[in-house]
């Protein structure tokens, strides 16, 4: 029984103490079997007594598909030093013996559920990460068919897996079957509705119907160069480029259309822009370099 005021223990299974002695097997060869989450504080941080009965709460609450260690930073300087914690709490995750997520600072509780449940699916479920790789792999190759059989099977075990749900758009969109995809888009289940992976499947499906409808990319191209400030054509390039899976050049005449007249048509540059963004991987090369671009080019 639990005296007055104090708190009960966590579970030893899933939350302990790390120290520079024990990381190695607490941390990186534990996270060979399940993710680690390592909350890096210190007794004198204020926003860390408010992080870590969170992060408490929120590894109990997964059951076991994640793991918790906690580091008192002036307790164990060197692991601080070599992983460079330079700003505390500091959270990083590791999965099969490297780090692969983490954030700085106290954060809202619906964060901090998504960083846990990012972490959880890591190590899968019955096998359904390495369905997922070997679904994305196929839509990669361009067998649609196979990843939309594989990424349905997946929804069968998972039904609100967003990582699955939203292959499952893009398979469909890469056989141009933009009414299912639709469909998809607008049956989800209201957890997958508000994940950044429905939200990329959106974009796409906005881009794959205006790369259906886009015009000769040679004949626009012409335009273009005949009239530089021709802004309806070079927006219609940028559409065939899409078409043709050059979304790198179709970036660069956005950013070329925005820098000319950024109002044109309602500021739709800017809008086309986002929507790519939204659409590709988050650190995709061609997202930095074009948000990088537009955001000189919107503060200059």
């Amino acid at each position: 029984m639990l005296g007055l005021g104090e708190k009960p223990k966590a579970d030893a299974t899933l939350i302990k103490d790390g120290t520079e002695a024990s990381f190695m097997a607490d941390v990186i060869e534990a996270s060979r079997e399940v993710p680690v989450i390592v909350d890096f504080w210190a007794t004198w941080c204020g926003p860390c007594k408010t992080l870590g009965p969170m992060l408490e709460s929120a590894v109990t609450a997964a059951k076991g598909k994640v793991r918790m260690v906690k580091i008192d930073v002036d307790q164990n300087q060197r692991i601080a030093a070599q992983l460079r914690i330079q700003s505390i709490p500091t959270v990083y995750a590791f999965w099969q013996g490297q780090p692969v997520d983490g954030f700085q600072g106290a954060v809202p509780a619906s964060e901090l559920k998504a960083f846990i449940d990012r972490v959880s699916a890591l190590a899968g479920d019955g096998g359904l990460a390495e369905a997922l790789k070997a679904a994305e792999e196929m839509l990669a190759e361009g067998a649609a068919v196979d990843a939309a059989e594989t990424f349905a099977a997946i929804l069968g075990e998972e039904p609100e897996n967003a990582a699955a749900y939203g292959g499952l758009i893009r398979a469909h969109l890469a056989l141009s079957n933009f009414d299912q995809a639709e469909g998809l888009i607008a049956a989800a289940p209201d957890k997958v509705a508000k994940s950044k992976e429905l939200d990329a499947a959106r974009a796409q499906l906005e881009l794959a119907k205006l790369a259906a409808n886009a015009g000769p990319e040679a004949e626009l191209r012409a335009a273009v160069e005949a009239d530089p400030d021709d802004h309806q054509a070079r927006y219609d390039l940028a559409a065939a480029l899409l078409a043709a899976g050059n979304a790198k050049e179709a970036v660069d005449q956005l950013l070329e259309l925005f820098r000319r007249n950024r109002e044109w048509n309602d500021g739709a540059a800017k809008a086309q822009l986002f929507t790519i963004f939204d659409a590709l991987k988050p650190q995709d090369p061609i997202v930095l370099a074009g948000r990088r671009k537009l955001s000189s080019m919107i503060f200059a």
